[in-house]
């Protein structure tokens, strides 16, 4: 049995956007998540008393770890979610992990554009390229695979590995990176929206626990890529 059935319920806190998302799950049916389109800065205002609202008729206690987007995104909502998903793993003793923005875009596309069938043979990469400043792309590049061990109720054993990590490139560069790639992938262009890549932090988080992780508060730290100038 795992430990998270035992441990209950795992938190999800995305504010690397305009959006803030919040997930909650005991992964065994019990899940939810809820988005607040286009806080921005005024996230930090909302932030804790939505948390208090939403976690309920859950509790604190009831946790057994947090996931958080670390980014990238924008400068003070990442640094945002993160001090606060840092504080609650901290003072509640539990592991907290941080999850690139990018991934969990990545990771929430898989189904629509990777059948089921798909992941049992040699499915594409998924290319991710993001807006940043000064005309710069935040990119990453992600391949789907499947393994065994992951496989339960909850989920297909699919799992999400980084082939090229978070970084900021020119749009040539990312151009002449994408036109080198030697493997087969699938393009997404984020404009948007990422409040509701919540869930998709807390699944993603999921696998890393059921490997064994269990990351420490102070390990967590914000990807930025750019200065906020």
């Amino acid at each position: 049995m795992s430990n998270i059935a035992v441990l209950s319920y795992a938190l999800a806190i995305h504010t690397a956007s305009p959006d803030l998302g919040l997930a909650l799950s005991n992964f065994a049916g019990d899940d939810r998540s809820q988005i607040w389109a286009g806080l921005g800065r005024d996230s930090s205002n909302y932030l804790h008393s939505h948390l208090a609202e939403f976690i309920q008729p859950q509790t604190w206690i009831n946790l057994a770890f947090i996931a958080v987007a670390k980014g990238p995104g924008g400068f003070t909502g990442t640094r945002l979610g993160v001090v606060t998903a840092r504080t609650l793993a901290q003072q509640l003793t539990i592991p907290l992990f941080a999850i690139s923005t990018l991934a969990a875009v990545a990771w929430g596309a898989r189904s629509s554009i990777l059948p089921s069938a798909v992941l049992q043979a040699n499915p594409p990469d998924i290319a991710v390229q993001m807006p940043a400043h000064r005309g710069e792309l935040y990119t990453a590049i992600y391949s789907i695979r499947v393994l065994p061990d992951l496989k339960s109720d909850w989920s297909d054993g699919s799992t999400l590995v980084t082939r090229l990590p978070d970084s900021v490139m020119a749009i040539e560069q990312w151009q002449k990176t994408l036109d080198s790639w030697e493997d087969p992938y699938h393009l997404i262009q984020v404009e948007g929206g990422l409040g509701e890549t919540a869930l998709n932090l807390l699944e993603l988080a999921y696998k890393d626990w059921q490997q064994g992780q269990r990351p420490i508060w102070s390990d967590a730290l914000p990807f930025y890529g750019q200065s906020p100038v």
